[in-house]
C-alpha cells in the first residue's frame, strides 16, 4: 500500500493568534480552531492528559495544511526554534509565492527576519528563509520567468 497524500505538517507555538494571523497574511486560511482533550489524544500522542488549542490552516490550493497547536496541558519541554538550518530533525516548510519581497514586506508586520538573504537559484528561484512568530522557521521561494 502507498502513501494516498501528505495530509498536515504540525507545529507546536506558545501564541496561536499571532501565528494564525502570520499565515493568514503569508496566504493560508483558517479551516478551523478548536480544543482536543480526552482520554483518546493522550493515547494518539503518549502524553496521556492533554489539553491542546489547535488551529488548522489552509493552502490556497487547497492541499497543504499547517496544524498549529498551543498546549495547555502538559505545557512544551523543549524548545528547537533557536536551532541553526543545519540541526537533525525537522527544518521548516516552504512556500511558493508570487511576490517575494511583497511577502517579506508584510510578514515583517508580524516580527518576521530573514535569517540570511534572499538569493538567486539560477534561473529557478529567489529563496530565503524567515523567521516568524515565536521564531518559528519558514522558507519562500518564488518561481522566476
Amino acid at each position: 500500500m502507498a502513501v494516498r497524500r501528505m495530509d498536515n505538517v504540525g507545529i507546536v507555538v506558545d501564541d496561536l493568534d499571532a501565528t494564525i494571523a502570520f499565515f493568514h497574511d503569508l496566504g493560508l486560511d483558517l479551516e478551523g480552531r478548536a480544543t482536543v482533550e480526552g482520554e483518546w489524544a493522550g493515547r494518539v500522542t503518549g502524553l496521556g492528559d492533554q489539553r491542546v488549542e489547535i488551529a488548522m490552516m489552509r493552502t490556497p490550493d487547497g492541499h497543504g495544511r499547517l496544524e498549529l497547536s498551543r498546549f495547555l496541558t502538559p505545557p512544551p519541554v523543549s524548545d528547537h526554534r533557536g536551532a541553526p538550518v543545519n540541526a537533525l530533525g525537522y527544518l521548516r516548510v516552504m512556500f511558493a509565492v508570487d511576490d517575494l519581497d511583497g511577502t517579506l514586506e508584510r510578514l515583517g508586520a508580524h516580527g518576521a527576519r530573514l535569517v540570511g538573504e534572499v538569493v538567486r537559484y539560477g534561473n529557478t528561484y529567489r529563496l530565503c528563509y524567515v523567521r516568524g512568530p515565536g521564531g518559528l522557521l519558514i522558507g519562500l521561494a518564488e518561481e522566476l520567468g
